[in-house]
């Protein structure tokens, strides 16, 4: 499978309907995709997961509807 680079809204837009939430790695600036249970994460807003992405310059991808978060 290709992992191709995708839009942060299109990843959104696939995150809401999978029931998934941005996150934080407690203590990191880390983010990921949650679905809450983690006690490891905290659960930030839309806007701070996209602003962390464009400061760390990361990009979302995405193949088969499996999504990660990588380095552009």
């Amino acid at each position: 499978m290709v992992m191709e680079a995708i839009s942060v809204d299109k990843a959104i837009d696939i995150a809401k309907r999978k029931g998934l939430k941005p996150g934080r790695v407690k203590g990191t600036k880390g983010v990921q995709f949650t679905k809450g249970k983690n006690p490891r994460l905290e659960i930030i807003d839309w806007d701070e997961f996209k602003t962390t992405l464009g400061k760390r310059k990361l990009q979302v991808y995405e193949s088969g509807g499996w999504m990660k978060i990588m380095k552009k």
